[in-house]
């Protein structure tokens, strides 16, 4: 019997030893995922709204400057530690504030803003004093040539404005309009909330969502050319300034009728009867297809918040429904992004930069802690495609619907779009392009809300920016 006590004990001892072996090594393996996830995820840890440590931070480190490209200042704080704009309403939401919960750059990278890496012995020389440790500083990838130009091309309108390097997805500028003094935003913070009936605080580049109207032959273009490589040397279209199909009907804008065309002529005259018509002979499952490799209905590969873009598209779709995809209007929303996206991809052979906006982290002594570099997302389209593209969009400056943009020396290509929003046939007025269309350097998109045609208003805005580029 005691021999059979004693080894019991010794079971359970064993066992005991064992629990206590595996508990540690769980806890060992909790503890490290923890301090592995915290580490990875530390920026979207310190952002969640849950966490108090903005706030903490806040007392002890004075929040660092944000830069442009060029070195000028964008916001700092002043001596009271207030926060100031030098540009004042010019980078108001590309920029942001640091207030009410914060939006634009002062919030994405509140992270590097709030926290100081300056030497150990200047954090001493600070506590001695009695004063805030300096945050770090920021240097973007915006121009402050192009962000004026942008910004005074907009004028009173209200709508949008990107312009990125085509090369690299480094966003030279971002206006959105109606724009907001960013110092005032506290004081002004209940008219926002209460009043303001033309959303001034969206950032229209971003979160905006629009009918794409014109500017979807693109999309529309892509997928013809994928189904049929030789298109570009076969299509062929009659208009006669409308279109009909199965009871449903469509015209060309203000009834134009433009003859016999070609796929280039189609594009650069922009006929809807042409375009409907593509639209009805394109096999719809590998369109939706394409759309999803084309972004929509999906995510984007962008950092700070915006809007998704849509398209309806079943294999089942109507006559009519198909109709208004094709030329970019029923139920099709699309944010001024997502079309710079795909009109870059066309100018950088069909690959797409990540557009971005933070190009290094400073600490307050000037020495570089971090860099941001270009990232490739992936292949859009084929670079067989997109040169095809090209040509077309150069043939819309030169015998199309954006003449104005004609006598330059950079060669810009684009597209135009008239977008109805009403039943009343309002429209905003798209244009998204690039130049020079042989080796692009630059691709701009702008939205003017409610104002009409693409040609009107949006190519001579697009001008102004492509002008202060080249210097024209």
């Amino acid at each position: 019997m005691p021999s059979d006590l004693t080894n019991e004990r010794k079971h359970a001892k064993k066992q005991i030893i064992l629990v206590s072996v595996l508990f540690f090594l769980l806890m060992v393996l909790v503890t490290g995922w923890a301090v592995y996830y915290a580490t990875v995820n530390k920026v979207e840890l310190f952002n969640n709204d849950s966490n108090a440590r903005e706030t903490l931070l806040a007392k002890r480190i004075d929040r660092g400057t944000i830069y442009a490209a060029d070195g000028s200042v964008l916001a700092e704080n002043d001596a009271s530690g207030g926060r100031v704009y030098p540009y004042g309403r010019v980078f108001s939401h590309v920029v942001g504030y640091a207030v009410m919960g914060g939006s634009g750059i002062e919030e994405y990278s509140k992270y590097e803003l709030l926290h100081s890496n300056i030497p150990f012995q200047e954090k001493v020389a600070c506590d001695e004093k009695g004063v805030k440790y300096p945050g770090d500083n920021i240097r973007t990838t915006l121009d402050p040539v192009l962000q004026q130009a942008a910004y005074d091309a907009m004028g009173s309108y209200e709508g949008a404005i990107l312009v990125t390097e085509v090369s690299t997805g480094k966003i030279l500028a971002m206006v959105s309009k109606p724009d907001y003094d960013p110092a005032a935003v506290a004081q002004d913070w209940d008219y926002y909330l209460n009043e303001d009936k033309a959303g001034t605080l969206v950032n229209r580049v971003t979160q905006g969502q629009y009918p794409p109207g014109s500017t979807f032959k693109i999309v529309d273009v892509i997928e013809l050319l994928q189904e049929d490589e030789d298109a570009d040397a076969t299509y062929h279209y009659s208009c006669s300034g409308s279109f009909s199909q199965d009871g449903e009907s469509i015209s060309c804008y203000d009834h134009d009728v433009h003859g016999e065309e070609d796929l280039t002529a189609a594009f650069a005259n922009s006929c809807n009867s042409a375009f409907a018509s593509i639209g009805l002979s394109l096999d719809k499952s590998r369109y939706k297809a394409t759309l999803k490799k084309l972004l929509f209905n999906g995510k984007l590969p962008y950092d700070m918040p915006y809007a998704t873009s849509k398209v309806d598209l079943t294999t089942d779709i109507s006559t009519r429904e198909m109709i208004q995809v094709s030329i970019g209007q029923g139920t099709t929303q699309m944010s001024p992004l997502h079309l710079n996206m795909i009109t870059s991809a066309v100018a950088n052979h069909g690959v797409l930069m990540r557009p971005y906006l933070i190009d290094s982290r400073y600490n307050a002594d000037g020495t570089l802690l971090q860099t941001w570099e270009p990232r490739e997302y992936g292949e859009l389209m084929s670079g067989t495609i997109a040169a095809q593209l090209r040509t077309y969009m150069r043939a819309v400056i030169t015998d199309g619907t954006a003449t104005v943009l004609r006598n330059t020396d950079y060669h810009a290509a684009g597209k135009t779009g008239s977008a109805e929003f009403t039943d009343d046939l309002q429209s905003h007025s798209w244009f998204t392009g690039f130049a020079p269309a042989e080796d692009p350097q630059i691709c701009v998109t702008v939205i003017i809300e409610g104002q009409g045609t693409g040609s009107r208003f949006a190519v001579p805005a697009a001008k102004v920016v492509f002008d202060a580029y080249f210097g024209q």
